[in-house]
């Protein structure tokens, strides 16, 4: 037996606006807008014994606030890559296209000497230096002294290091090849 119950969308609207009362624990009777037959499956949404949906209360939590200063380079120091010492290193080719020239350097006698050898030479590669190791802002300022015109930025490369298995510096890695 089919049943057809259909309930005009303004007779829903005008009991919404009326305000008629509901129950917060027994939810509202379901209406029928069409039916095509077949079975009901109403018994089944009745076995579940479902709970009218509530919103659970959250507690609101501030966004964080930046410092009230801000930081510098010096903030950032001392810098210590625990993967790297200075030392020698083995050339070889890697391929990796289309990557800035880069060097890792410290602050150390291997590294000053060899940054103001090859500072020329990275200057015309446009080479990033990595100053791997330095405790002081006065100390990254003598190596910057040693040559102008190159950027270096304080940073721990252990993760470089790992990635390209390297041990030792000062050295350049090129989209070519990493060498002394």
């Amino acid at each position: 037996m089919r049943r057809l119950l259909v309930v005009s969308v303004m007779a829903a609207v005008t009991c919404l606006l009326a305000g008629f009362p509901s129950s917060a624990q027994q939810s509202p009777p379901l209406i029928v807008v069409e039916d095509h037959g077949g079975v009901s499956a109403l018994p089944y949404y009745e076995a579940l014994d479902l709970q009218p949906a509530t919103t659970p209360q959250t507690p609101l939590t501030e966004a964080p606030r930046p410092p009230p200063r801000r930081f510098s380079e010096a903030d950032m120091l001392p810098v210590r890559s625990a993967r790297l010492a200075p030392g020698e290193v083995q050339p070889r080719a890697i391929q990796a296209p289309g990557l800035t020239p880069l060097f890792l350097v410290g602050d150390d006698d291997r590294s000053r000497a060899w940054l103001r050898a090859h500072a020329p030479r990275l200057r015309e590669l446009h080479a990033r230096g990595l100053v791997v190791n330095v405790e002081t802002a006065d100390a990254l300022a003598t190596l910057r002294s040693l040559a102008p015109g190159l950027t270096l930025v304080p940073v721990s490369a252990d993760d470089l290091a790992e990635r390209l298995g390297l041990h030792s510096y000062p050295v350049l890695i090129s989209a070519t090849g990493i060498e002394p």
